[in-house]
């Protein structure tokens, strides 16, 4: 058992409350050493002869097989490499061709606005009469009818945390003969996640917010073994070819979810994020979630009592929502920005949510209690009213 909170394993700047790190993670100690020596060692040293001496072929499969452990998947079964959007776009292409006939993608309507993006610009792309349907999230279950081929959706969502049954839904998208589609991104490091009892045929995420991967880090696509020789990749790289340096005219894929890798694989970034991963060696996800519950609770329970102004968007029931808390504020753009003036770093969301990400791999609760202790004097002084919190920067 490892004793949280793990602040020693991360290099993070003094004076601050660090409460997003559901929008980017802080730099893991090590990854920026780790990051030096592949530019200097291997690239500088080495050249291209690295991709064999320093193993960099093989590097987005073992950084896949790293992730697979938090998430519930096997060995194999994850792939890094290009990014959320890409990966998305290539479940959803391999999720149509599984269910010819069928011509529904069902998402809901506060997903993620890339992930509707994608699907949406994959219908205008091929045609053919293919649909987007965005219930509320709420109404998601009963919206599955026999004509839907995928189903697409995040499992923690964004703005407000609220957490889909991820193995309720499954089963209900599969009784009806649909493919369904887990969008990880708020969900890997930040809860148990267990994709292998779901079922599921597909997951995707990101690795730059609770995996600490780094700005841009790659994201991961996540194929269930058994179907991977149905899978046609509409993204055919040579990266996913069955033997790339074979240097075919015809495509031929990997037996393996390593056929939905597309170009050659960001080798610094990889690096960076497989030294992040050793920021979780030793630590068990069901000990991660009992800490997240425990601080959030914290944090709901002091924020409230200082702040009537704010209103909870959060579901109430622990169960019902991932690793992060959210309240609107009519004039919450300004309150973060004052909040972050005074050391608390949380963010904003259109239209008014406030959003604070918990992490017990580096939060204590003497750090949720002065975060609400300052959040407290932010709304109740009015500090949020100076005008030079009133204009708002290009990202919120």
């Amino acid at each position: 058992m490892t004793l949280l909170p793990c602040k020693d394993r991360f290099d993070l700047p003094g004076g601050v409350i660090y409460l997003d790190g559901n929008s980017l993670g802080p730099l893991p100690k090590g990854a920026a050493e780790r990051a030096l020596a592949v530019i200097r060692g291997e690239w500088g040293g080495e050249l291209i002869r690295a991709w064999n001496t320093a193993d960099w072929i093989s590097l987005p499969r073992r950084v896949g097989d790293r992730i697979a452990r938090l998430i519930g998947a096997p060995a194999g079964s994850v792939a890094t490499g290009d990014t959320l959007s890409i990966k998305v776009y290539q479940a959803l292409a391999a999720a149509l061709r599984m269910r010819p006939g069928r011509k529904v993608i069902l998402s809901d309507s506060g997903n993620f606005p890339t992930d509707l993006y994608m699907a949406q610009g994959l219908i205008d792309t091929i045609g053919g009469g293919y649909e987007l349907r965005t219930p509320a999230p709420a109404a998601v279950a009963g919206a599955i009818t026999e004509d839907v081929a995928a189903v697409l959706l995040t499992q923690v969502d964004f703005r407000t945390g609220r957490m889909h049954d991820m193995a309720a839904i499954t089963r209900r998208a599969q009784a009806a003969g649909a493919v369904m589609i887990w969008d990880l991104a708020h969900s890997a490091g930040a809860m148990p996640v267990d994709l292998a009892a779901s079922g599921a045929e597909f997951a995707v995420g990101c690795t730059y917010k609770f995996l600490n991967g780094g700005p841009g880090a790659p994201a991961f696509i996540y194929a269930r073994p058994d179907i991977v020789g149905e899978v046609r990749p509409a993204l055919a790289g040579w990266m996913g070819h069955d033997d790339p340096f074979a240097m075919e005219a015809a495509y031929r894929p990997a037996m393996s979810t390593e056929r939905l890798r597309v170009g050659t694989p960001p080798i610094v970034q990889l690096s960076i994020l497989d030294a992040a991963m050793d920021a979780w060696d030793g630590i068990d996800m069901a000990e991660i979630r009992a800490a997240s519950i425990e601080l959030s609770e914290l944090f709901i329970r002091e924020v409230e009592a200082r702040c009537p102004q704010l209103t909870l968007v959060s579901p109430r029931a622990a169960a019902e929502r991932g690793s992060q808390v959210s309240f609107a504020f009519a004039q919450g753009y300004a309150a973060i920005r004052a909040l972050i003036d005074q050391g608390v770093i949380g963010d904003f969301r259109a239209p008014d949510i406030m959003r604070f990400g918990l992490t017990p791999l580096y939060l204590g609760r003497e750090d949720i209690l002065r975060a609400a202790d300052i959040l407290g004097r932010v709304i109740g002084d009015g500090l949020w009213r100076d005008p030079k919190y009133q204009a708002k920067s290009r990202v919120t």
